[in-house]
């Protein structure tokens, strides 16, 4: 397709280019037969089975014009991959597509605005990550970090118990106002009002002074049931919750350092679709997360008295930090030729295909592929030392 290299290119604002040029009739001609069968596919003439009208009656049915036209998008739709390879074009998302000249057996005259891969111009990201790493915070888990987090699950136990003490308080009280009149003949006393006082549960919040003292007694009634038998045992336990959950917190908040750190310093015109196609997966992880637990989107945009758009421009900071982000990762992965154990990734895949049956295993296969390259990358960042 020697027209191909005809085809001109032209770089735009915000990482777009304009592909114009002209596709000879002969390839839309290719497409004729295909055209006049899809187009006639819903058409009910009498005499003819749905879907089994000839072409030439379909033809005279359809007018040349709009069977041209569906030629022109059937060819434009086979040669446009060849164009973007051809000129070597790394295009995101879907093309804007306006035809410029249209006639029998003449050229289709076409103009084309894609959104491509933008020139991104990294910093020395492994000198950045190494200052960083530096300084990386401990996962040191001290004995005052167990101390408080006990005395936390302590506070937490009162006062659920402060809860359940009130509830059967009430309920005490409801059935005391529901005996007959003819049964309260009781005065009160002065012992009956201070057995009330130390009766009624204690409001406020609690404070260490409340909290009772930590036994083996105690802790046996903490979790579930046998999982602990001493003190000494729940505090090597409360540790090694404690050191799991810092490790992930410091490695969470490490890696976000790092990264926002590389973004500040990269230069690249980041393309609206790809902040777009974004704040679209937040939404729709919004939609699944509001599923789970029977919300409905408009219900809960009406409960925080927000609008779609409103939430759109909350997000999209976030959603531009997210769309570099990936950028920098792909383009880190490229030049340090980082690329995911295809073993890591077969398993991945069938996992995920095994989980979710009709799904597409081409799109899988990228979408792990992906999230493991990023992950190698983040670890060859996080050993620069």
């Amino acid at each position: 397709m020697e027209f191909i290299t005809d085809i001109t290119v032209t770089n735009g604002d915000n990482s777009t280019v304009t592909i114009e040029g002209d596709i000879p009739f002969d390839e839309l001609a290719k497409e004729r037969s295909k055209a006049i069968a899809h187009l006639g596919t819903d058409i009910e003439l009498d005499g003819f089975r749905k879907g089994h009208v000839p072409e030439e009656v379909l033809v005279g049915k359809l007018g040349e014009m709009t069977i041209l036209t569906e030629m022109a998008e059937r060819a434009l739709a086979r040669v446009y991959p060849q164009i973007l390879k051809e000129h070597k074009i790394e295009a995101i998302g879907h093309p804007q597509v306006e035809i410029t000249k249209i006639a029998q057996d003449n050229p289709l005259g076409f103009r084309a605005t894609v959104a491509v891969v933008p020139d991104i111009t990294l910093p020395d990201y492994k000198q950045i990550a190494k200052d960083i790493n530096a300084e990386k915070a401990t996962t040191d888990v001290t004995d005052e970090d167990v101390e408080q987090q006990i005395k936390e699950i302590m506070r937490q136990k009162e006062a659920y118990e402060r809860l359940q003490k009130k509830a059967a308080d009430s309920s005490e009280a409801e059935s005391e106002q529901n005996k007959d009149v003819g049964d309260a003949t009781e005065l009160p006393t002065p012992e009956s009002e201070a057995k009330k006082q130390s009766d009624t549960t204690k409001e406020g919040p609690v404070e260490d002074d409340d909290l009772p003292e930590l036994t083996d007694e105690y802790v046996k009634g903490l979790g579930q049931p046998g999982q602990f038998e001493t003190v000494d045992d729940f505090k090597k336990k409360v540790r090694e919750h404690l050191e799991i959950e810092k490790e992930r917190e410091v490695a969470a908040a490490h890696r976000a350092k790092v990264t926002d750190a590389i973004i500040d310093k990269t230069t690249m015109e980041l393309p609206q679709v790809l902040i777009d196609s974004e704040i679209n997966q937040m939404f729709a992880q919004m939609e699944e997360d509001l599923k789970r637990a029977n919300l409905k989107m408009d219900d809960y945009l009406g409960h925080i008295k927000k609008t779609k758009e409103e939430l759109r421009e909350e997000w999209k900071p976030a959603a531009e930090k997210r769309a570099k982000l990936q950028l920098i990762l792909n383009e880190i992965a490229n030049k340090e030729e980082v690329t995911p154990d295809k073993a890591a990734v077969d398993t991945q895949v069938d996992q995920l295909m095994e989980q979710y049956k009709d799904a597409d295993e081409a799109q899988v296969r990228v979408y792990v592929a992906s999230v493991l390259t990023n992950e190698e990358v983040m670890k060859m960042l996080e050993n620069q030392a």
